[in-house]
């Protein structure tokens, strides 16, 4: 009896070793992969049968013995899900990038070229560096960290610029609030990071690679690095070599200059630009920097084509992207979805709304910086240029729900609050505004002057997104301005907090 239960960090946090451990002891083949990022169902129990494979969840360790019984045809169990890639919320989504997660053993360099793996750097090699970055740039990938840039123009910048010694720098400091796909990658399908990596090396002419995991990700580290090891030793990166370096939990260090100053051994800290670090990155050479989900795409785009990929998506983005569910709701989970796909289709229908039942009042997408968006506005796509034009961003495709008991000047007080303690504090707008935006928030909540206070704070909203170095700073008003807007009563409430204080 075959069965394969995920062994990513969401799954073994409820109850996944414990239950493979179970199997195990009775006697079964356990497989450990990745999650199938259905993660109101975990820790999920698949079964290898003839016609695919059976799903059972979620299974808690003392579920076991009747599990198994049932198995053996002893008897009906309560837990059968039946096939996984039929149910709903698998069927409606366009699975490219994490294709194989939840498959395959993401420790295995076999299972990994036995399900496809390595036919994008094979393309790739067959085309030659320069048909390589020009079937990037057809494909329209544009990073999935948050900016949105075009990867092609990106990899061509580097490609083009002199000097002997190039980088390829993924950027897998996953830190904004409800998101998990990159850890996800690393975890459950780590060799398409690899190959996409070595694929970027090929085109640009780098043969140095590092890879930045924050240190929250242990499991992460230990996958990625135990499948390093296996591609060396099946000849995979015998002309590209990745170093995994782990960062110490600074949120600023996902911005990519501080990033670089991480990794050179220095204080986490941004740079001005320019120059830009396609010029001058990393140790002062020519560097990429891409995010997890932006390379781990790239395999698939060399090995389908690239008209495959930019034939999914919508307007200027094209592809899919891996949504994650996160906050009060009721299937949290990810989603991969063709951008195009609205807000309130993934919040209501994918989601299936809260998960205690009372009415969503805001979302926030984007992560800690991202604006909340309230049911009004569900109709959005989840595109790039249709959130920019609400005063929205998508970010790294984090979904964060809120139901009806929010209280959104509390959320706003927590974006200045949350700049202020993860500002590097290189520049006075992010420094400093943030302190004095919480503390003006305060005063709002407090009854304080209210008009005078709301004045002051929407200019100081205006200097932080115009005088800011990086996006810290200059992001962290998309949630104050969208409370604002949006919730505006929750902000003339402060005779009931004081009453309920």
């Amino acid at each position: 009896m075959k069965l394969f239960i995920s062994a990513d960090a969401a799954a073994v946090a409820v109850g996944a070793d414990e239950v493979a451990a179970a199997f195990v002891a009775a006697g079964c083949d356990v497989v450990r992969t990745g999650s199938r990022g259905l993660l109101w169902l975990e820790p999920l129990v698949e079964l290898a049968t003839p016609t695919g494979r059976v799903a059972y969840g979620p299974v808690d360790a003392a579920d076991v013995p009747g599990l198994l019984a049932a198995l053996r045809g002893d008897g009906a169990h309560a837990l059968r899900m039946g096939d996984v890639e039929a149910h709903p919320y698998f069927a409606a989504q366009t699975r490219i990038t994490f294709a194989r997660c939840g498959v395959v053993d993401p420790r295995s360099l076999d299972d990994y070229i036995a399900h496809g793996g390595y036919k994008g750097l094979a393309r790739a090699r067959a085309l030659g560096a320069a048909a390589t970055l020009d079937e990037i740039a057809n494909s329209g990938l544009r990073g999935r960290g948050g900016a949105g840039f075009p990867t092609g123009i990106k990899w061509k910048t580097v490609a083009a610029a002199p000097g002997p010694q190039k980088y390829i720098v993924c950027n897998a400091d996953e830190g904004d609030s409800g998101t998990f796909s990159d850890r996800m990658i690393m975890e459950g399908d780590p060799f398409q990071l690899i190959e996409g990596m070595t694929i970027a090396g090929f085109a640009v002419g780098a043969s140095k690679g590092y890879i930045y995991i924050r240190s929250e990700y242990p499991h992460a580290i230990a996958t990625f690095g135990a499948a390093i090891e296996a591609a060396k030793a099946g000849g995979c990166l015998s002309d590209f070599d990745i170093e995994i370096r782990v960062g110490a939990g600074a949120y600023v260090c996902g911005e990519e200059t501080a990033l670089l100053d991480s990794i050179e051994g220095k204080r986490g800290q941004v740079r001005a630009k320019p120059p830009l670090p396609a010029h001058q990155g990393l140790f002062g050479k020519p560097t990429v920097i891409n995010n997890v989900i932006s390379l781990a795409s790239v395999p698939p785009i060399l090995a389908d084509g690239a008209e495959a990929y930019k034939a999914l998506g919508f307007g200027r983005s094209r592809g899919t992207m891996p949504v994650q569910l996160a906050g009060n709701i009721k299937h949290g989970g990810l989603f991969e979805v063709p951008f195009g796909i609205t807000l309130g289709e993934l919040v209501d229908g994918i989601g299936g709304g809260t998960a205690t039942g009372r009415p969503v009042r805001a979302v926030q997408v984007g992560g800690p910086l991202g604006a909340y968006f309230p049911r009004a506005l569900f109709d959005t796509p989840f595109d790039y240029e249709a959130f920019a034009g609400k005063d929205g961003l998508i970010g790294h495709g984090g979904v964060v729900v809120f139901d009806d008991t929010v209280d959104m000047a509390e959320q706003a007080r927590f974006a200045m609050q949350f700049c202020a303690i993860e500002s590097c504090g290189k520049c006075t707008p992010c420094r400093i505004g943030s302190i004095r935006g919480a503390e003006v928030i305060e005063k709002i909540m407090q009854g304080r002057d209210v008009a005078r206070n709301r004045a002051l704070l929407l200019d100081l909203c205006q200097t932080m997104k115009l005088g800011s170095l990086c996006a810290l700073g200059g992001f962290t008003p998309y949630p104050v301005l969208s409370a604002i807007t949006h919730f505006p009563e929750d902000f003339d409430r402060a005779p009931l907090r004081v009453a309920a204080e």
